[in-house]
């Protein structure tokens, strides 16, 4: 049997983090350690879920340990890119939670020490990754379902939840604004589905509309050879949805269409990832829910055998180049 892979937590300010290490710990990873800021509102949550894992003093005693082999990050956004590379340059490979970035000066520091050191930057996109029906749209786009995807519409709500929201939340120094954070999402996904390597930003917009200076509404639409793609993400989700967000996905192939209806059907089947698959031959709903994650399990086999099958290393820095072009665009 394989040497399990440790690693540490490096920042938990955002609750992401508790999917990020219960799926990489699943993938065969031991969580030798963490270590975060001050009290943000998820350590508790963090607590319960990891009680046994020791809580360090400081950032550089996880980064600079040379028995931990990963480093994971959910710490303040602005403060990711800084996190990654020191541990990138301490020999680390690194999960980042999105987004990975907020400055293209920064990316341009990523992709750079990551091709210096040889160490793996990754970014969990939970949309996509932390999605079984998404595994399933791919696997029918790769099987030719649909034939060429020439179109995406990319529907990603989120509840506010204003009352619980730490002050970064609201601070876009420090957020990154809504197409450089939650905005990434739908990019790399519109990659993913296309089979794209890069897209062109045909428009981008953001808009402050419920409250002033934070960007709750935005716009993103994407251009990649014969693909087109429209994104919309908001801070709306009404109160009585019974989750956080009714994402949504629409993919139209030159011989078929996909509908993913990612956390909920309100109004209708019961649990999550619902999938309508409509092509030549069939026109059909199907439940998506045990298509698997296989995004985790990747990154932990990239890891001890030096691969590239869970992301293209090249692909986090489109995605992130990508969605700070897009924030750059919408606030001119």
């Amino acid at each position: 049997m394989a040497e399990p892979i440790r690693m540490g937590v490096v920042g938990i300010d955002h609750r992401h983090i508790y999917t990020m290490t219960e799926h990489m710990q699943a993938a065969g990873c031991v969580l030798s350690g963490w270590q975060t800021d001050g009290t943000p509102n998820t350590l508790d949550g963090f607590l319960a879920r990891f009680p046994d894992a020791p809580r360090r003093d400081r950032a550089e005693d996880l980064i600079d340990d040379p028995e931990i082999d990963l480093i994971l990050t959910a710490a303040v956004p602005s403060d990711r890119a800084g996190i990654s590379i020191r541990a990138l340059r301490a020999g680390k490979d690194v999960l980042s939670d999105k987004p990975g970035a907020l400055h293209a000066l920064d990316v341009a520091e990523l992709r750079r020490t990551a091709t210096e050191t040889g160490r793996i930057w990754a970014v969990d996109f939970s949309e996509r990754f932390e999605v079984p029906a998404m595994t399933r749209a791919l696997e029918l786009i790769d099987a030719g379902a649909i034939g060429e995807v020439i179109g995406t519409v990319g529907l990603g709500p989120h509840r506010l939840n204003a009352a619980t929201r730490p002050d970064w939340f609201w601070d876009r120094d420090r957020n990154g604004g809504i197409l450089a954070d939650i905005g990434s999402h739908q990019i790399e996904q519109f990659l993913a589905l296309t089979g794209q390597d890069m897209a062109e930003v045909v428009l981008a917009h953001a808009a402050c509309i419920r409250e002033p200076g934070f960007q709750d509404f935005g716009e993103i639409v994407l251009q990649a050879g014969r693909a087109r793609g429209y994104i919309r993400v908001d801070w709306y989700t009404p109160d009585a949805l019974p989750n956080w967000g009714d994402g949504r996905l629409f993919v139209t192939g030159t011989t078929g269409t996909i509908e993913l209806r990612k956390y909920v059907d309100p109004g209708g089947t019961p649990g999550t990832d619902h999938l309508i698959l409509v092509n030549g031959e069939v026109c059909e709903k199907q439940q998506a829910s045990g298509a698997g994650l296989p995004f985790f399990a990747a990154l932990a086999h990239d890891i001890r055998h030096r691969t590239e099958i869970a992301l293209p290393q090249e692909r986090v820095f489109a995605v992130c180049d990508l969605a700070i072009q897009a924030q750059g665009m919408a606030e001119c």
